[in-house]
C-alpha cells in the first residue's frame, strides 16, 4: 500500500504542525526540543531552552511537589494533570500536561514527550456558565432566588426603607450590601450595626453618637453611625434585638430625617437610607408587646424574603462548586470535587445555618484534604455517618409540622425513618453538642464549626436546655 507521509520531515518540523505545546525531555528532564506552539506559550524561545532543565522553561506549580515528567517516567505510564504556569512576562497561564515516556527500540527509557495545552479559554467559558446564576455575590438559580434577583434592581432605585427577612445565614447582609452597590447612594458609605451586640446604652451612642461631657470619659464630641453615613445607607442588623426606647429614637429618626446626639440639644441632620434585617418574626414581636407597631409599617415599606438553604434545590451543589472554586484557589490546593459519599450526605442536609454554614463546611473539607477529592472523612466531625440521621430538606418541613400535632417524643418520626429521623430540636440540641464536644467545650470555634454567630449559638443552648 502506497502511502503519502513525507518521510523527508524532521523531527522539529513534525512537532511545529502539533497546535498545541510540546517539549522533547531527556532522562535528567532537560529540554531536547520544543515547538512553536510552546515557545508561544512559554515566551522562550527553542534555542534558549535547549538543555535547560524543563521546570525552568515551564515554571509550573506542579514542578516541585508533584512534576508530571518525573512521574511518567517512574511509573513508565502517561500521566495527566492540570497546573498553571508563569511565561516570560509573568503572566499565569492554566494549562493542561500530559506527559508520556520515550523508549529505545532495545525498551530503555530515553525521555519523555510532554504536550502543554493551554486551557485559559476553557476554564473561563467554564466560571461564566457557573457564575450565570451570580448576581453581585450572590448565587442561585433557583425560583425562590429569582425572585430576589428580580426585586434587587427595582428596590434599588428607590429610596425607600427596606426589611430583609430570613433565618441566621441565608445571606441578609450580602443582599443589603448588593442594595446599596445598586443605589444611587452606592458613591456613599455603607454602615452596618448589629443591634444584638451592643447593651442599650453603647448602642445609643453608637447610632447617635454623644457630645462632650454627656457621661464619663466623653471627653470629645464623638459621631454617631448614622452621621458617619450620611449621603449613604445604614444597615441595622438583627433589629429585632433592638430596645423598645431605640425603637422610639429610631421611628424618630425615620420621620425627620434628624438625630439627637446622647447628651445634645440641637439635632444634626442625617440624609442615609435605612435597610434592616431580621430572623426573628416581628409580628409576632409586636402582639407580644416587645416590638413597637407603627416602627415596623416604617420599616416594612419594601420587604424581601431570603429562602433558606434548604428550600432553594440545587442551589446547594451550584454554591458547593462556587466555594470548593474559592478556597482552592486561597489554599492553592489541587482538589477537583467531592465524593459521592460526600456529595450524598451534603445535598441531604439541611443547614440549619444556611449559606454560611455550608461555605465553613466545604472550607473546613479544603484545609484537611491534602489533594484530589473531598472524602467523607474530610467533613466536619458532626457530619460524618450521619447520611441516614438527616432528613432531605422537604422531610424536615414535614417533621417539624409533625412534632407540633403529636405531644409523645417517640410519635415525632415519620414511617420508615422512625430510627433515622430526629426532630428539629433534637437535631439542633444533638449537632451543638457534638460541636461542643469537638471544641473541648470552646463556644466560639463551636460556634464557627456550626456556622453560627457566638450570640446565636448561646440563644439555641438555651432553647435546647445546654445551659
Amino acid at each position: 500500500m502506497q502511502t503519502c507521509f513525507n518521510t523527508s520531515l524532521s523531527a522539529t518540523e513534525i512537532i511545529d504542525g502539533i497546535p498545541v505545546g510540546v517539549a522533547i525531555l531527556d532522562t535528567n528532564l532537560r529540554m531536547g526540543d520544543m515547538n512553536k506552539a510552546l515557545e508561544a506559550i512559554t515566551g522562550f524561545t527553542r534555542e534558549a531552552a535547549v538543555d535547560v532543565p524543563c521546570q525552568y522553561i515551564l515554571r509550573c506549580n506542579l514542578c516541585l511537589k508533584r512534576c508530571p515528567a518525573k512521574e511518567a517516567l517512574e511509573s513508565d505510564q502517561t500521566v495527566r494533570v492540570e497546573g498553571d504556569i508563569v511565561n516570560r512576562a509573568r503572566k499565569k497561564i492554566p494549562v493542561m500536561i500530559t506527559v508520556s515516556p520515550l523508549k529505545a527500540a532495545s525498551g530503555e527509557p530515553i525521555g519523555v514527550i510532554e504536550t502543554v495545552e493551554d486551557i485559559s479559554l476553557v476554564q473561563e467559558l467554564d466560571k461564566k456558565i457557573r457564575t450565570s446564576h451570580d448576581f453581585g455575590g450572590l448565587i442561585g438559580h433557583s425560583p425562590k432566588m429569582q425572585k430576589v434577583f428580580d426585586l434587587l434592581p427595582l428596590i434599588a432605585q428607590t429610596d425607600s426603607s427596606v426589611l430583609i427577612t430570613g433565618e441566621t445565614g441565608t445571606g441578609k447582609d450580602l443582599t443589603a450590601t448588593v442594595i446599596h452597590q445598586l443605589s444611587r447612594r452606592a458613591h456613599g458609605t455603607f454602615i452596618k450595626v448589629n443591634c444584638g451586640a451592643l447593651p442599650e446604652t453603647l448602642l445609643e451612642s453608637e447610632l447617635f453618637g454623644y457630645t462632650r461631657g454627656a457621661f464619663t470619659g466623653a471627653v470629645r464630641d464623638k459621631p454617631g453611625r448614622f452621621q458617619l453615613a450620611h449621603n449613604g445607607t445604614i444597615f441595622l442588623t438583627e433589629i429585632g434585638d433592638l430596645h423598645l426606647a431605640l425603637q422610639m429614637k429610631l421611628l424618630t429618626v425615620l420621620d425627620d430625617k434628624e438625630i439627637y446626639p446622647v447628651g445634645g440639644t440641637r439635632p444634626v441632620k442625617a440624609d442615609v437610607r435605612l435597610i434592616a434585617a431580621t430572623h426573628r418574626d416581628l409580628h409576632e414581636m409586636v402582639r407580644q408587646g416587645t416590638f413597637r407597631e407603627d416602627l415596623l409599617f416604617r420599616l416594612n415599606v419594601v420587604r424581601i424574603d431570603v429562602p433558606p438553604l434548604r428550600e432553594r434545590g440545587e442551589d446547594v451543589r451550584l454554591l458547593m462548586a462556587h466555594f470548593l472554586d474559592h478556597f482552592r484557589e486561597k489554599f492553592n490546593k489541587d482538589i477537583k470535587d467531592f465524593s459521592s459519599k460526600a456529595l450524598e450526605i451534603l445535598t441531604r442536609y439541611p443547614y440549619p445555618g444556611n449559606v454560611r454554614e455550608l461555605k465553613n463546611i466545604v472550607e473546613y473539607a479544603t484545609n484537611v484534604c491534602p489533594d484530589g477529592t473531598i472524602q467523607l472523612e474530610h467533613l466536619p466531625e458532626y457530619l460524618k455517618g450521619r447520611s441516614l440521621d438527616m432528613a432531605a430538606p422537604h422531610l424536615t418541613a414535614k417533621l417539624e409540622s409533625k412534632a407540633q400535632e403529636v405531644a409523645a417524643p417517640e410519635e415525632r418520626f415519620m414511617g420508615g425513618l422512625a430510627d433515622q429521623i430526629l426532630d428539629w430540636r433534637q437535631m439542633e440540641r444533638r449537632m451543638i453538642s457534638e460541636a461542643l464536644l469537638q471544641t473541648r467545650g470552646n463556644r466560639t470555634k463551636a460556634a464557627m464549626l456550626l456556622g453560627w454567630g457566638r450570640s446565636t449559638l448561646w440563644r439555641k443552648m438555651k432553647q435546647c436546655d445546654l445551659i
